[in-house]
């Protein structure tokens, strides 16, 4: 049977430019990846954050790399399973958004065209997932309150605030003192050493959910080492890159909980190893996001239906994040704060056709 892979890249204003301790990005370039087998079509998604805020990657290496090795090799390759596709994509390494952008559509059109939902292949079970929202670094704390407040009304069931230095103990306190004791937490991205352990004793007072990767990625003893001079659990991001890295953190104890980013670790099967791992350790667990598109946050909320997923996703509505989105139907919020995966096969959300076209920037096809 014939198959073609279609190559897109896309490119969709946010609503408001989203800034971390790192960088700020103002639009999401995406790469698209479609698989088409006969008359069944599976998606997949790299979305890094433009201009590298978050990680090295960005859209044109993910393009890159997909054209020149792992699209080339996929046509080659034969697989019985999608779980074999990441596996076998990560013998070519680096680049892990284009790996996930290639598996996950893999998975979505294996989904499609034996009519079964990601979440049943996962071995896993539909249920709602709760949603949190992330919230960037302002100019001044009357923006930062005015967002919580309105993320709050929208029914978000957790905040997380970025912070960097000399942007921390004061909105947290200036949320506390508005709002109260609703579920907070914290997102350094790394901006943080030792050196500034009293600013997390300081914050360690707020009754916080969890600081969330406050130091650079490598630094899992110094994590270690603040895990013990807070009772404010340390949950790490960056640092959760691999399962070697979640070995070592389980080893020294750095963290009481993981965010797993399915992009971030190369691909589903990847996050799902992670997943039974961190689970097996006790570990607390979350879904994160870039944030992403329509295509790999749908896939995402798949995995975070299985049972160690016990705090919200950074999944959020797409009209959250970005001026439109290309699936339909749009990801949103119940009234309860939770997001409810569509029935249907692979993702469940469908690619809407004409948005595809409409954001599409640049394109490429693969025959075999």
């Amino acid at each position: 049977m014939k198959t073609t892979i279609v190559l897109r890249k896309v490119s969709i204003p946010f609503r408001e430019p989203f800034r971390i301790s790192n960088g700020a990005a103002a639009r999401k370039d995406s790469v698209i990846v479609e698989i088409r087998r006969g008359e069944v079509s599976g998606f997949g998604e790299a979305g890094p954050l433009t201009g590298g805020a978050y990680s090295a990657e960005t859209a044109e290496s993910s393009w890159d790399r997909l054209e020149q090795k792992l699209i080339p090799f996929w046509m080659e390759s034969e697989f019985a399973h999608p779980a074999e596709v990441g596996p076998a994509l990560d013998t070519i390494p680096g680049e892990p958004f284009a790996r996930a952008a290639l598996e996950g559509a893999s998975w979505d059109l294996v989904g499609r065209e034996t009519a079964l939902p990601l979440w049943r292949m996962f071995g896993s079970q539909s249920r709602p997932i709760e949603s949190g929202v992330a919230i960037g670094i302002f100019d001044t704390l009357d923006e930062l309150l005015e967002r919580v407040d309105r993320y709050l009304r929208d029914g978000y069931r957790r905040t997380k605030i970025k912070i960097q230095p000399g942007w921390d103990v004061e909105p947290i306190r200036a949320i506390r003192e508005r709002f109260g004791d609703i579920p907070l937490m914290v997102d350094a991205n790394t901006a943080y050493t030792l050196d500034h352990l009293d600013t997390f004793q300081e914050l360690d007072r707020f009754g916080l959910m969890m600081f969330e990767q406050p130091f650079p990625a490598n630094a899992l003893h110094e994590l270690a080492e603040l895990q013990r001079q807070v009772k404010t659990p340390l949950c790490a991001d960056e640092s959760a890159e691999s399962q070697q890295s979640l070995e070592k953190m389980i080893e020294l104890a750095s963290v009481e909980i993981i965010n797993i980013k399915v992009q971030r670790v190369g691909g589903l099967t990847n996050a799902r190893r992670m997943y039974d791992r961190a689970h097996q350790a006790g570990l607390g667990i979350w879904l994160g996001t870039m944030p992403e598109l329509g295509v790999a946050s749908a896939q995402g909320l798949h995995l975070a239906t299985l049972p160690g997923f016990n705090f919200p996703t950074d999944v959020e509505a797409s009209e959250r994040w970005y001026v439109d989105d290309i699936v339909d139907p749009l990801i949103t919020l119940s009234e309860g704060g939770h997001i409810q995966i569509p029935d249907g096969p692979g993702m469940g959300y469908r690619v809407n056709a004409a948005k595809l076209e409409q954001y599409t920037v640049q394109r490429m096809e693969f025959s075999s």
